[in-house]
């Protein structure tokens, strides 16, 4: 018998972020824990998660992890999750300028 095993990466920036302080700890370690037991049943049930829209033309497919007033940007490549962005609701689906489409 053979498990798939995730891992969940952080982007470099959400890191540089969370060391500075500029995300509370209490809030990155729900969200981590969340990741890690979806890692751990392979279920996206378990938590408020949700598929974003995506365009035609993009090979991947982001998902919106909500726990309170924050939210995570994730995408899931292979075996891996890596959570792109991390913050509260009204800042986390703009990004450089840019806006990042919600379902």
């Amino acid at each position: 018998m053979y498990y798939i095993v995730y891992m969940v990466r952080y982007d470099e920036n959400m890191v540089k972020r969370i060391r500075k302080g500029l995300i509370p700890e209490d809030i990155f370690i729900h969200i981590n824990n969340a990741f890690m037991a979806i890692d751990l049943t392979k279920d996206l049930n378990l938590f408020d998660i949700k598929q974003l829209k995506r365009s035609k033309n993009a090979a991947r497919i982001y998902y919106r992890l909500r726990k309170g007033k924050y939210r995570a940007l994730s995408y899931m490549v292979d075996n891996d999750i890596w959570v792109i962005a991390l913050d509260k609701r009204e800042d986390v689906y703009t990004k450089n300028g840019s806006t990042i489409a919600t379902a």
